[in-house]
């Protein structure tokens, strides 16, 4: 962990708490390959020093296919889901870039006909996309404010089923907060271009709508996240420089503009300082929080 996942942590664990909420934990460990047990509970020990702790799971992803092999096959039933033989430089080619790092897919396979279909899947297997529609979904969020995309023109059809087989994040995620009762979701504002597909998935599917709080970034330097190259946001680092994790937390809340001072803090110390209501004017800059 680095000092980027301490934040989005800790801020999850307040917006929870100042509503009377439950946390609940869950493992997104679909790629099996790239997750493995220990380091799920190297992070589960992590959270249980710095105080974070949570009221139900963990919970995990691997062994839940049914669940969301059911949801693929009732919006396949929708008629909503086709195949995708495009590769990933044909994406590139076909699709024009979009908010940043978005691109809008292009519907290149969207109108195959059953011939065509069935000539490429001698060549290659699918990936599967969910058909959008030309709906203007919004999103009230309690930091960025109100957010808005129009699917068909900011988004196109989604994956939601992998060529390897694994379901896609956007499919799973959806399935497992409507399955585990989860109605507020608080994660980096990287992911606020995601939730729009997600509140449509939850609408398709007949799942209560979620509320969002999208943080800002802890950055490097401008423009760049946090990410495993700096060495000196990690939390065993931290822990060298300030000596406990309550001092790791403060100095992350202290730069985050949540306490005072720059000291040693509990979560419970830090929530006695949190006001929920003014929750938008704590970040001067929506987007960004620079590390030092």
């Amino acid at each position: 962990m680095h000092a980027g996942n301490v934040f989005a942590a800790l801020m999850s664990w307040l917006v929870v708490k100042a509503q009377g909420g439950r946390i609940v934990l869950r493992v997104e460990d679909l790629d099996v390959e790239r997750s493995r047990s220990e380091y799920a509970d190297a992070i589960m020990r992590d959270f249980e020093a710095l105080g974070l702790t949570w009221d139900e799971g963990p919970y995990y992803q691997q062994g839940r296919d049914e669940a969301y092999r059911a949801a693929f096959e009732l919006l396949r039933d929708k008629g909503l889901v086709y195949p995708c033989f495009c590769t990933r430089a044909d994406l590139h080619a076909a699709s024009a870039p979009h908010r940043g790092e978005k691109l809008v897919y292009a519907g290149t396979c969207r109108n195959l006909t059953p011939e065509q279909v069935r000539d490429r899947m001698r060549e290659r297997k699918p990936s599967w996309r969910l058909c959008v529609s030309d709906t203007d979904y919004c999103i009230d969020d309690m930091i960025q404010g109100r957010y808005s995309q129009k699917l068909d023109r900011d988004c196109g059809d989604f994956v939601i089923r992998r060529s390897d087989g694994l379901f896609a994040y956007q499919l799973a995620s959806v399935v497992d907060d409507g399955a585990q009762g989860v109605n507020c979701i608080v994660r980096g504002m990287d992911l606020l271009v995601s939730t729009p597909q997600q509140r449509y998935l939850q609408d398709l599917l007949g799942l209560q709508r979620c509320e969002y709080v999208h943080i800002p970034l802890i950055v490097g330097e401008r423009d760049r996240r946090l990410s495993k190259r700096d060495k000196d946001a990690a939390l065993d680092e931290l822990l060298c420089v300030y000596g406990s994790h309550e001092r790791v937390l403060g100095h992350i809340a202290y730069i985050a503009g949540l306490v005072p001072e720059d000291g040693a803090y509990t979560p419970d110390q830090i929530l006695a300082e949190f006001d929920l209501g003014h929750i938008a004017e704590l970040f001067p800059d929506k987007v960004q929080i620079q590390w030092h």
